[in-house]
């Protein structure tokens, strides 16, 4: 595998191997110019091994020609690096290649100045970008992987913590795309690669022992595939053979799941392709009826293909010398979806590859939406939804006309909908699958043929939330919600105040003319009248402070608070608030950022200039001078199923990053992780956590929980 670090490379070998990819005359100028431009841009500079730098793009040219991509995808790889020297305006490479070369190129260039800042929190953040890349074109990541496949091939030449801070962001971002995608050439290599540098001593050990035995390995593979060559060409197929000793990772896959050396059998792989399914059944069996097959092991791909379209048939056989022999049959378009992914198909919409197109269109489609969405999602979350939308187990389901669509399992007739447009999720009143009439919390399989019935007078159902499966539905039931909750509080914010000048015979035009509308928004720092009205809707403020802004009348809102709050005999027995402040229902309340009281803690209101009440902690240091406007506030007994965040300061020794066992303890008490930031120190490493709890007991458990690890030095609450 290492021997690949040392390739030297050419123009001309790389370009006789791109013209059996690209045979458009145009095209093969346009590379041409393409090198030619880089090769000038990078004139000068070297790579970190010495090597001249236009040996990077040209590598990874060689890479995605191998995917057998398109034109354009080739120019932008010769072309990715050269915005990284400063000189070159993004027009410019508009100008010469066009405004779809210059996308690509400028998202790969954004995308490549960012880094993993370590093995943990930055994973989400960074796969974020990469996934911005990719909502504008696939073709973005196509380039990114065989990019960062060179990099880890040259990984030798950066100082030993960047080669594995490179491996860990390899094996947290990119890997898990490649397999997605099914590009398997890559994603295998890069396994080995990371591997090598995150465990060499694993590596080098599983790489020894290969090597002992390898000559014996490689004859009885020759003998293998000698004796299943004949059986085939007794029945007269057509096919070719390939035979492989398992990669390093693949191996020590195995061995990380408890196996030892000498109990891993099928060490030993025969790929058998040929030209049509039938042969392929038909081969399974030739070889079943001379080598005996080990039972259970036999998996039929082909009928049920796995989530990123891999097909193929495969079963493990006791072979010659007692070895067991993995053998996979398949055809020769399934071999080249199996290596190099949808990739391959880039190119062919008009080769009869449309259901492939069409499943690529749709993940492009679930990019979208994730980074539209989730645009002020904390990463976390961001994280948990890229892993249940993008990285899932799929299962690919039919319209009533024969369109696949792809979802991951667990969908239901609701996630469907929306995957189609979110009009029909909106309108969706009931769903029939493979003829049956189904709840719309039914869990759809492979090859279910759905039919959407709607109504143009239906609305969502907010108990949908509780069965949909992808974000992409969550988001769009949530949003809708959302915005009827703003119409209805705007509403009632304008009643409430036009209620409130008519009171004090006050005209409403001229009291919100565009004068007084643009003088409040500027004081309170809002946008527009409409804004107004649901600041009062949703209690941020009160009419009355409203109209003495309008009146330059400066009685402040602390002050009407009091008064109301003084003036209030009765006790509402019901309260909308989670916190009840001195018996009056419907006032805005904040929690306080500076100390994140949480149920159960003694607590105290502030009354503050044009803010409601700001709950503290009874000892937050911020109020201890403060005695006037203190109010008496107490958790409302009636509403506790809110959560609440609150921060919490962790050290641990420094042996080894433990952020894995500490979320482990967090997520197993309930609790919900907001927001992290690691600092690494000489001696400790600090987590600042925010969580969302319930309550104090459900934050003293985890606190308890986690100071009980031997490796903690201390837990606190707040920031350090």
């Amino acid at each position: 595998m290492l021997s690949k670090m040392e390739d030297s490379i050419t123009f001309e070998i790389v370009y006789e191997k791109i013209k059996k990819n690209i045979l458009d005359t145009n095209d093969l100028l346009k590379i041409k110019e393409a090198y030619y431009y880089a090769l000038d841009k990078h004139k000068g500079m070297k790579r970190l091994n010495g090597e001249e730098f236009i040996t990077h793009p040209l590598h990874v040219a060689e890479i995605v020609n191998d995917l057998n991509v398109d034109a354009t995808t080739i120019i932008a790889s010769l072309l990715h690096e050269v915005l990284n020297t400063g000189e070159i305006p993004l027009q410019e490479i508009e100008d010469k290649f066009g405004s779809t070369v210059a996308t690509i190129v400028d998202s790969l260039n954004k995308i490549n100045k960012l880094e993993l800042v370590d093995s943990s929190e930055s994973s989400a953040i960074y796969l974020r970008k990469v996934l911005v890349g990719l909502a504008t074109d696939v073709r973005v990541l196509f380039i990114k992987l065989a990019d960062r496949l060179h990099n880890m091939r040259t990984n030798y030449a950066i100082n030993p913590k960047k080669q594995k801070d490179k491996a860990y962001e390899t094996q947290a971002v990119l890997i898990p795309i490649a397999h997605r995608l099914g590009i398997n050439s890559i994603k295998s290599e890069l396994e080995d690669l990371c591997l090598y540098y995150t465990k060499p001593d694993v590596y080098n050990d599983i790489l020894e022992k290969l090597e002992e035995t390898r000559e014996a390995l490689n004859d009885s593979l020759n003998e293998m595939q000698e004796s299943i060559t004949n059986i085939l060409q007794e029945q007269g197929l057509k096919f070719k053979i390939k035979g492989r000793v398992k990669s390093v990772h693949s191996i020590y896959n195995k061995l990380s799941k408890g196996k030892k050396w000498n109990e891993i059998y099928d060490i030993l792989a025969l790929r058998i392709i040929l030209d049509k399914v039938s042969d392929c059944y038909m081969a399974v069996g030739l070889v079943h009826a001379k080598y005996r097959p080990i039972p259970k092991r036999f998996k039929d791909y082909i009928a049920m293909p796995k989530a990123n379209m891999y097909q193929s048939l495969h079963t493990t056989v006791f072979g010659v010398d007692g070895h067991l022999f993995e053998v996979q049959f398949r055809t020769f378009e399934m071999d080249e979806l199996a290596e190099k992914g949808m990739a391959s198909h880039w190119s062919y919409k008009e080769h009869g590859t449309k259901k492939v197109q069409h499943i690529m269109e749709q993940k492009l489609e679930m990019f979208r939406n994730l980074i539209e969405t989730n645009e002020n999602q904390d990463d976390f979350s961001f994280a948990s939804d890229v892993n249940s939308d993008m990285l899932a187990e799929m299962i690919y389901v039919f319209t009533p006309k024969g369109d696949v669509v792809e979802l991951p399992r667990g969908s239901t007739p609701v996630d469907f909908a929306y995957r189609i447009h979110s009009d029909v999720g909106d309108k969706t009143i009931g769903a029939i699958v493979n003829d049956n009439i189904v709840p719309l919390n039914h869990e759809l399989d492979n090859n279910d043929i759905v039919k959407i019935k709607t109504n143009n007078m239906a609305t969502p159902n907010k108990d949908w939330l509780s069965f949909v499966k992808t974000s992409q539905a969550k988001n769009k039931i949530k949003s809708y919600f959302s915005k009827q909750e703003r119409i209805f509080l705007t509403n009632k914010g304008k009643d409430i105040l036009e209620k409130e000048l008519r009171k004090k015979k006050l005209s409403i035009s001229d009291s919100l003319n565009e004068e007084n509308v643009k003088k409040i928004t500027k004081e309170l720092k809002l946008k527009s009248l409409e804004d107004i009205y649901l600041s009062i809707g949703t209690l941020r403020y009160t009419a009355g402070f409203i109209i003495s802004l309008i009146n330059d009348n400066k009685e402040t809102i602390e002050d009407a608070l009091i008064e109301k709050v003084n003036n209030h005999s009765t006790i509402s027995k019901t309260y909308k608030n989670d916190i009840i402040v001195a018996g009056i229902p419907e006032i805005l309340v904040n929690i306080a950022k500076c100390c994140k009281p949480v149920r159960g803690d003694e607590i105290v209101g502030y009354v503050t200039k044009g803010q409601g009440v700001t709950v503290h902690k009874k000892l937050c240091p911020n109020i201890s001078d403060e005695k006037e406007r203190l109010i008496e506030v107490s958790w409302n007994k009636l509403a506790n199923d809110t959560s609440y965040l609150t921060d919490l300061s962790i050290e641990s020794d420094n042996n080894k990053n433990y952020l894995t066992d500490i979320i482990g303890i967090i997520t197993k008490r309930n609790g919900y992780i907001d927001s992290l930031k690691t600092t690494y120190y000489k001696m400790s490493v600090l987590y600042e956590l925010t969580l969302k709890v319930k309550n104090k007991e459900e934050l003293n458990t985890i606190i308890r929980d986690l100071e009980n690890l031997s490796y903690i030095i201390s837990v606190k609450r707040g920031r350090a």
